[in-house]
């Protein structure tokens, strides 16, 4: 069983406080009822041991990894200090099921901890654990050779094995891993540094075979560049891949959300409505979730003020994809709101979460028994600025404070196999990190 900290209790508390003062008192009629049900969605909140580094923040990573044993294992991937302020060592911090932190350096080839510059919104770490306890992370690469570290066997050293992957020389960025139900892996990533066009492709660890291959180009088109966002593997052992376009090279602002399924049973690619497609696709022929709307265009300044996407996650209701997403509309004021969307026939609905203010370019999406979709978002402000949001019968989104008295300002969400969802709660103005169970 899971020893809450005092800090646990302290939030849980606070938690409880700030729920019950969004409740007007003459809706409070039965504070007993109330109380139950806040301390049952507070979330038990620990800093995590070791100092962070204030470039550890992106939208896109994947940093959490869990593992059940004789009981919950976290690892998560993150940026120590460097021996400069403009330089970062990765590293993963992992929590055994007794609460115990310990620390996993990544070691270059003489054996030192491996260190890299800072570039904030690309140089951050995405993690997994393979089907016989192997750490695999990615890390600080922005249209660079592969930077790719892993134990040989549980408990080793997590050292460099980068020679180990195809596309040997070519400039990779934003790796996104996750671990399939048959211990494989998968990853995505941008693939090349061409100023004409930049895909998407999907690789895959076979852990049986110990080796990476790749499967597809999945997305690629002359004059746009792919930003994966998530992905992530059903019972059946399909994988679900989540991405946007940009104009090429690169954009800070992103377009047309869409989303793409792979069946490694046949080698086949579709939609959302089970539609084969052939890769790679292009904006054309991309299962687009969020389309453009007035005033969109497609552009390369990073000073654009108009529509964009930036920032998805991605869950699944079984093999049914659930997506949250952040999205500047003409209408916005210039603030990202945040959307859900769900597949319906051959289109997609979407549901608008949060449109209260900025938003951050964080976000989390899981799905639970109870509650259905959570999703988790960053405001731009404000004391408590990480929030769950869930949608009640009558179709009102309801949130509250997901890390009631930490300032984290970005975010990483993985659910474990006992249906909880561990929170990745980096504070860059703190250089610290924080560990959160809900």
């Amino acid at each position: 069983m899971r020893r809450p900290t005092a800090r646990a209790y302290a939030a849980s508390a606070a938690s409880l406080t700030a729920l019950l003062a969004l409740v007007p008192a003459a809706a409070r009629a039965d504070d007993t009822d109330r109380a139950a049900t806040a301390a049952a969605a507070a979330t038990a909140i620990e800093k995590v041991p070791y100092a962070m580094d204030s470039s550890n923040q992106a939208a896109w990573w994947t940093p959490v990894a869990t593992y059940k044993g004789r009981g919950q294992y976290t690892y998560f991937a993150f940026n120590e200090p460097g021996s400069t302020t403009a330089t970062h060592r990765p590293a993963i911090a992992r929590r055994d099921p007794d609460g115990v932190w310990s620390l996993l350096p990544l070691l270059d080839k003489s054996g030192q901890q491996a260190e890299f510059a800072d570039d904030n919104g690309h140089n951050q770490p995405s993690a997994a654990r393979d089907g016989s306890g192997r750490l695999h992370v990615f890390t600080s690469m922005h249209t660079d050779t592969w930077r790719y570290f892993r134990t040989e066997a549980p408990g080793g050293d997590v050292t460099d094995h980068a020679a180990e992957l195809p596309d040997q020389g070519v400039g990779i960025t934003y790796p996104v891993v996750t671990t399939a139900p048959n211990g494989d892996l998968y990853l995505t990533a941008r693939v090349g540094s061409g100023a004409d066009q930049r895909p998407g492709r999907l690789y895959h660890w076979d852990n049986a075979a110990s080796r990476w291959s790749v499967v597809a180009t999945f997305a690629g088109a002359l004059n746009r560049a792919v930003y994966p966002d998530d992905l992530t593997v059903d019972a059946a052992g399909r994988v679900h891949i989540l991405y946007e376009w940009s104009k090429a090279p690169s954009s800070a602002f992103r377009h047309q959300l869409s989303y793409l399924r792979y069946d490694p049973s046949t080698g086949a690619f579709a939609d959302s409505a089970g539609a084969a497609v052939t890769t790679p696709v292009t904006p054309g022929t991309s299962d687009v979730i969020q389309d453009l709307t007035a005033d969109e265009v497609w552009s390369s300044d990073n000073t654009y003020t108009g529509p964009a996407v930036q920032s998805a996650k991605l869950t699944l209701d079984g093999s049914t994809p659930k997506v949250a997403y952040r999205y500047r509309s003409a209408d916005s004021g210039g603030n990202f709101r945040v959307y859900y969307a769900y597949p319906s026939g051959s289109d997609w609905v979407r549901k608008t979460v949060y449109a209260g203010g900025q938003t951050a370019a964080a976000l989390g999406i899981t799905w639970d028994e109870t509650d259905t979709k959570r999703i988790y978002y960053v405001t731009g402000s404000g004391t408590d600025r990480v929030f769950a949001a869930t949608q009640t019968a009558d179709g009102a989104w309801t949130a509250e404070s997901a890390a009631p008295g930490v300032s984290a300002d970005r975010l990483a969400v993985r659910r474990d196999s006992d249906g909880n969802d561990v929170l990745y709660l980096p504070d860059t103005a703190h250089n610290s990190l924080y560990y959160g169970l809900r």
